[in-house]
């Protein structure tokens, strides 16, 4: 199964200019991260994952039916949690996730939501099977 970690590290993420607060505690927040991003990469665990840029350097897309569609340019200041992050991950059961969860080195008040990724399978064979032509199709595309 693949499971989305993601990252809710509140409300400095949209103040800071770096994801990574400066002085000493950032470098071993960094350092930290790194390793536990290396122990998932290590047990086969890790498939992607990015850090994300403050609200004001993106936008939403927000669709009113009949092909119609509305940006919005961030800062989103009506939102209360700002997703910061992700990992992309497998693991055998939510159970597994909830582990690995766990050990993130994650500041005091920051969260962690995690998901199961729907797999094509659970739209029908016919489904699946298009998608895994698809899939092979960018698999071999070069960059």
């Amino acid at each position: 199964m693949r499971f989305m970690m993601l990252m809710y590290p509140g409300p400095a993420a949209e103040t800071e200019t770096s994801p990574v607060p400066e002085g000493p505690e950032g470098q071993e927040l960094l350092a930290a991260m790194m390793a536990f991003n290396t122990r998932m990469v290590e047990a086969g665990v890790l498939l992607g994952g990015d850090g994300l840029k403050p609200t004001r350097k993106g936008a939403r897309v927000k669709f009113g039916g009949r092909g119609s569609a509305t940006v919005i340019d961030g800062p989103f200041t009506e939102t209360k949690e700002v997703l910061g992050g992700y990992w992309l991950i497998k693991a055998d059961t939510l159970a597994d996730a909830i582990a690995w969860a766990r050990q993130a080195p994650c500041p005091a008040g920051e969260m962690i939501e995690i998901r199961e990724i729907y797999e094509p399978e659970d739209f029908g064979p016919d489904v699946a099977q298009e998608e895994r032509a698809l899939i092979e199709k960018m698999s071999n595309r070069t960059p």
